[in-house]
């Protein structure tokens, strides 16, 4: 890529910006598996991949199938002093439903559960038409302008890592049995980050903005 002086007068359409730092530089689309990255702040502009639309919907659906089946199923269950219980996702985040506590089970919820959800059905609803060579769906912009906002609220990670210290202290106090979500929830967390990875942000709005034409 050029440097950043050497494209200030060129036309927009051939230009592409760094989020990270804001470095200008004059487009130049790589082949597929190769990256374009920023000069100045190493941040990865470019990076198409042959058949990443398809891996991206599959993890997608995979990632939709195991939030799904992580909310209902239990998620551990907790042995003490001869009593038991078990208590999946959903139930953990919306324990307090009364008075004010209840903006806050609803923010929980909706941070590692809603949110994640919205962001994958947002996903295949952006790429799938791109995939099938058909053109946009309706208001696409809109939606995959909505899902990358809402990726810093996607708190699946931050979840994990809250249930990981908690078990940590909850150890010395009672047994922990870990229930069939807590697994899902797991692979589910590698998977988002796997989606991250494959996911070319450019590559979707040139799809988006230039379609191609039947």
């Amino acid at each position: 890529m050029a440097d950043v002086s050497h494209v200030s007068r060129g036309p927009l359409e051939g230009l592409i910006v760094c989020p990270v730092c804001d470095a200008t530089y004059q487009l130049q689309r790589p082949k597929n598996g190769e990256r374009a990255v920023c000069g100045r702040c190493h941040k990865v502009l470019i990076a198409p991949r042959r058949k990443a639309g398809v891996q991206i919907i599959a993890v997608a659906v995979a990632v939709v199938v195991l939030i799904i089946a992580a909310s209902v199923f239990p998620f551990l269950s907790i042995s003490a002093a001869g009593r038991s219980n078990a208590v999946s996702i959903l139930d953990a985040a919306l324990t307090f439903t009364e008075g004010p506590m209840l903006v806050l089970a609803l923010l929980t919820a909706g941070f590692i559960i809603f949110v994640p959800l919205l962001r994958m059905l947002l996903t295949m609803y952006v790429l799938i038409p791109v995939v099938l060579d058909r053109p946009p769906a309706r208001h696409a912009i809109r939606a995959f302008r909505l899902s990358e906002a809402m990726r810093p609220w996607s708190m699946a990670e931050i979840f994990a890592l809250g249930c990981a210290v908690a078990l940590v202290k909850v150890a010395d106090l009672a047994t922990v049995s870990f229930g069939p979500a807590f697994w899902m929830f797991g692979v589910l967390v590698v998977l988002v980050i796997v989606q991250d990875g494959f996911l070319c942000k450019w590559s979707v709005w040139n799809s988006l903005e230039h379609p191609k034409r039947q």
